[in-house]
C-alpha cells in the first residue's frame, strides 16, 4: 500500500489542471474520449452509435451534425483521425484555448451544416473533418496575417500534411465533402479570428525582411547634430 500526501495530491492536481488549460491539453483528452466512445460502441453496443452520424437532408439525421465527429467506425478509423488531430490541434492551440476551442466548434457544427445541406451519401461520421478544418484554420490565419508567429505553423502543417489534401476530391467510401466543408470553414473561422495586418506606413521601406534585396545593409541613421 501507498501513501500519499496532500500536498503531493494538491501538485498532481495542479500539474493536471495547468496542462488540461492548454491547446494540447484539450485535444489530448479529446482523442482520448473518441477512444473510450469508440471501445465502448464496438465492445458494449454492437456498433449502435456509429448508426447516429449525418444522413443528409434527412430529419432524422439532423442532429448528427452534433455527433458525427465523436463517432468512428473502427479502430483503425479513429486511430487515422488521432495522430493528425493531436498534431494539428496543438498548432492551432498555440493561439490560445480560446481559439482553438471556437475553431472546433465552428468546424464541427457549420462543417456539418453543410455536409447535412449537399454532401451525397447516407451516413458520415468521424472526426476527419475536424482536422482538415485544422488545416484550413492554419492557412486563413497565415493568409490573414503574414506574420513569422503564424506562417510557421502552416509551413510544419503544409510539410507534414499537404499531402491530405487529396481527401477533398471526390472518391467513393469517403466523405470527402465533409472533408471540403471542415477545411472552408478552419479557413473563414480563423480568418475572421486573426486581427487583421496593420496598416503600412508608406516610409519607402518594405514591410517584411524578405523584402528587402539586401537584408544584410542597415540603413545608415542620420547623425546631424
Amino acid at each position: 500500500m501507498v501513501s500519499i500526501s496532500g500536498n503531493e495530491a494538491d501538485q498532481d492536481s495542479s500539474r493536471l489542471r495547468r496542462f488540461l488549460s492548454t491547446g494540447f491539453g484539450y485535444i489530448v483528452l479529446w482523442v482520448s474520449v473518441l477512444w473510450a466512445i469508440e471501445i465502448l460502441d464496438t465492445q458494449v453496443l454492437d456498433s449502435t452509435l456509429q448508426r447516429h452520424g449525418i444522413h443528409p437532408r434527412q430529419a432524422n439525421g439532423v442532429d448528427g451534425i452534433f455527433w458525427h465527429s465523436w463517432l468512428h467506425s473502427t479502430y483503425g478509423h479513429v486511430a487515422s483521425n488521432s495522430v493528425p488531430l493531436l498534431a494539428l490541434g496543438w498548432l492551432v492551440g498555440l493561439r490560445g484555448v480560446r481559439h482553438l476551442l471556437i475553431v472546433t466548434i465552428a468546424v464541427i457544427v457549420g462543417g456539418g451544416a453543410l455536409t447535412w445541406l449537399l454532401a451525397d451519401g447516407s451516413n458520415h461520421i468521424g472526426a476527419s473533418g475536424v482536422v482538415f478544418g485544422y488545416f484550413g484554420a492554419l492557412m486563413g490565419a497565415a493568409l490573414r496575417h503574414r506574420r513569422p508567429a503564424l506562417l510557421a505553423p502552416a509551413l510544419v502543417a503544409i510539410y507534414i500534411y499537404g499531402t491530405m489534401l487529396a481527401g477533398i476530391v471526390p472518391q467513393p467510401e469517403i466523405s470527402w465533402q465533409g472533408h471540403l466543408f471542415g477545411l472552408v470553414v478552419g479557413i473563414v473561422a480563423a480568418w475572421f479570428l486573426t486581427d487583421p495586418p496593420p496598416p503600412k506606413v508608406d516610409d519607402g521601406l518594405p514591410m517584411y525582411p524578405w523584402e528587402i534585396d539586401e537584408p544584410w545593409l542597415v540603413p545608415e541613421e542620420d547623425t546631424d547634430q
